[in-house]
């Protein structure tokens, strides 16, 4: 099991909003969170990269305890974060953007960069170009390729359709599914796009205020009575 989370209890300083968090991720899996506005689903996220205290409970990565563990530990452990919002560097070439990525290990991050661009040729193009210019969709699609640059073992994508044209929706189904069958890539997928997440998503778990209402299949996500 890459990421077992027990009993997860997080939140804003005195303000509780994850209640009791339990879940599993297996090498290799796309595990698929789904909820309205305001359930806890970004606030999950940011407590499994340690951005938010865990004030109770438990998170296991790969068997080693990272409950309490600073972001920058979990990220060389493998984990990798695509925040809600993208937030790339504007003010950077999009090529400098992706060396950032490579930050954790810069190694050869020419190489690495070169490798990671085959699956995203709609970035070759715009190396050169401020990431803050280009498009929501190229934005997003940069944001991805930029935590792949890290060899993550496992992918947080937060809402990456937010505010993405249809064409680059496509494009980034086909690219994780690409990635998911070449290098077994694991990922958990927050989304309210319920095509998108199905499209992806082996399971899908259903967050109603900062708790697992139940967890349901892609087949079954798009059954009125099961989301009511």
């Amino acid at each position: 099991m890459m990421l077992e989370v027990r009993g997860l209890d997080s939140g804003y300083g005195r303000i509780p909003i994850l209640n009791a968090i339990s879940l599993d991720v297996a090498t290799g899996e796309f595990l698929g969170v789904w909820g309205h506005n305001g359930m806890g689903k970004s606030t999950l996220m940011r407590a499994l990269m340690g951005y938010l205290p865990a004030n109770a409970g438990k998170v296991m990565f790969e068997g080693t305890d990272i409950t309490h563990a600073p972001t920058h530990q979990r990220v060389r452990l493998g984990m990798g974060f695509v925040p809600q919002g993208r937030e790339i560097f504007p003010a950077l070439s999009v090529m400098d953007n992706l060396l950032m990525g490579c930050a954790k290990d810069p190694g050869d991050s020419n190489k690495t960069v070169d490798a990671v661009l085959e699956d995203f040729p709609r970035l070759k193009p715009l190396l050169g170009r401020v990431g803050g210019l280009l498009s929501g969709g190229e934005q997003q699609l940069l944001a991805l390729a930029r935590c792949l640059c890290g060899h993550p073992k496992i992918v947080l994508l937060d809402e990456p359709t937010e505010g993405i044209q249809p064409s680059i929706i496509e494009e980034m189904i086909a690219t994780l599914h690409r990635l998911r069958e070449r290098s077994g890539l694991t990922m958990i997928l927050v989304e309210q796009n319920r095509d998108f997440i199905s499209a992806l998503a082996q399971r899908v778990i259903i967050m109603q205020k900062g708790s697992v209402a139940r967890e349901t299949t892609p087949q079954a996500f798009h059954d009125e009575a099961t989301l009511a």
